[in-house]
């Protein structure tokens, strides 16, 4: 049954990929951006949404130290170790959220999201959806294919969408996922989705790719560009 939420909203941001595709030799998250990192920038987001009481950053255990340094200006904010794989970093996040009503989780590579995205996911989940993920219509034609390459099916994209962050929850359970997971998941709403639970979309925004390759990368300085002139 729905419930309304009305306790802390806690967003937990894991940064602890090592950004392989990227090619730059460090963690994404410490990538810049217009002089920014992507981890500030999507903290920064966070923040200006004024919906979010508390964020937990999850870093490389060697990284906590300068991370704090780096997120200082920032109050309510709590960066602990996190692990290799996300879903091992979103359970240390989940660790550290204390008496949080709703759960945010939301990639730190998602750097140029705006403000106003992470608001409307609080807002759902305030209301009563015990999960609600923004969601963008897919524009090209997707393919299935075989181990081999060979394209064994064409699913109609009407129905297809890309998912993005912030990805909103009821605390309760999205731990219930988390406990409950056997394995990895593509995002933390495939983990609420094997419990049998509706997950909702909202549109989501172009603004809130993810910074993955070097075109990405080139994209998001070119946004933060045209924002500076």
């Amino acid at each position: 049954m729905a419930r309304s939420n009305t306790g802390p909203v806690v967003a937990l941001v894991p940064a602890a990929g090592r950004g392989l595709r990227l090619g730059l030799g460090e963690p994404k998250a410490f990538v810049t951006v217009g002089g920014k990192t992507l981890l500030e920038r999507s903290v920064e987001g966070l923040v200006e949404s004024g919906s979010v009481d508390r964020i937990v950053v999850m870093v490389p255990e060697k990284l906590v130290e300068r991370t704090g340094d780096l997120l200082g200006s920032f109050d309510e904010i709590t960066v602990v170790a996190g692990a290799g794989e996300r879903t091992d970093s979103v359970r240390c996040g989940l660790a550290a959220a204390g008496d949080a009503d709703i759960v945010l989780v939301h990639d730190a590579a998602r750097a140029l999201t705006p403000s106003s995205l992470v608001s409307r996911v609080v807002a759902e989940v305030r209301a009563g959806r015990a999960a609600v993920v923004p969601a963008i219509p897919v524009a090209d034609t997707v393919k299935t294919v075989d181990i081999m390459g060979a394209v064994v099916g064409t699913p109609d994209r009407s129905g297809l969408r890309a998912i993005q962050t912030p990805q909103g929850f009821d605390a309760e359970l999205l731990a219930r996922a988390y406990a409950e997971a056997g394995d990895s998941a593509t995002d933390d709403a495939g983990l609420v989705e094997r419990l049998g639970e509706t997950v909702h979309t909202i549109v989501g925004d172009p603004l809130a790719f993810k910074v993955t390759t070097p075109h990405d990368l080139l994209l998001a300085e070119a946004l933060v560009g045209q924002e500076r002139s």
